[in-house]
């Protein structure tokens, strides 16, 4: 009975999260997976995102937030793991290296302090993006049909089961 319950409410967010990213076209969502596309593509062996890109992502990112701090999202977002994406040209290690980078610039692009280019991020926002979001490389174990479209983003949503507890994240201070 709770497994029914969990899967109607996880799919409830989840279709709040597909309304949320209609105001932002190229962004798809394939099950528990937001796919950035076009709006996060990297450049050949590059981990860089350029102004725009990182202001779509801190346009979008704290909408996410949002859902997360609603009643559905607390009582089962466990994680968003930020997923890089290498093409398969260059050796397993460089692209696994590459993928993790990509992740990391991502996570910088939404914990920058305020005063950096851009979109600011909230401090709140801040927060709890420091204590739900992980990095996580994927190298190219996922390819899609052309090289552009495998140097990708995506942000993987993970869900608590019945009974488990959001894990606590260290209280590390932010860069201000």
């Amino acid at each position: 009975r709770m497994k029914s319950v969990r899967e109607y409410e996880i799919n409830k967010l989840m279709g709040s999260i597909k309304e949320l990213s209609k105001d932002f076209p190229g962004i798809k969502l394939r099950g528990h997976t937001i796919d950035f596309g076009d709006q996060a593509r990297f450049d050949t062996d590059s981990n860089e995102l350029t102004l725009e890109q990182k202001n779509r992502l801190r346009a979008y990112v704290p909408k996410i937030l949002k859902i997360a701090r609603d009643p559905l999202g607390q009582k089962w977002l466990k994680r968003i793991v930020v997923e890089g994406y290498a093409d398969q040209r260059g050796t397993y290690l460089h692209n696994l290296n590459l993928s993790m980078q990509r992740s990391e610039r991502v996570l910088c692009a939404l914990l920058a302090p305020p005063g950096e280019n851009g979109l600011p991020v909230s401090r709140e926002d801040r927060l709890l993006i420091r204590e739900l979001f992980l990095v996580g490389g994927a190298s190219f174990n996922s390819l899609k049909e052309t090289l552009e479209e495998s140097r990708r983003i995506e942000l993987k949503l993970e869900f608590l089961e019945v009974g488990e507890d959001r894990p606590k994240s260290p209280s590390m201070p932010l860069d201000d």
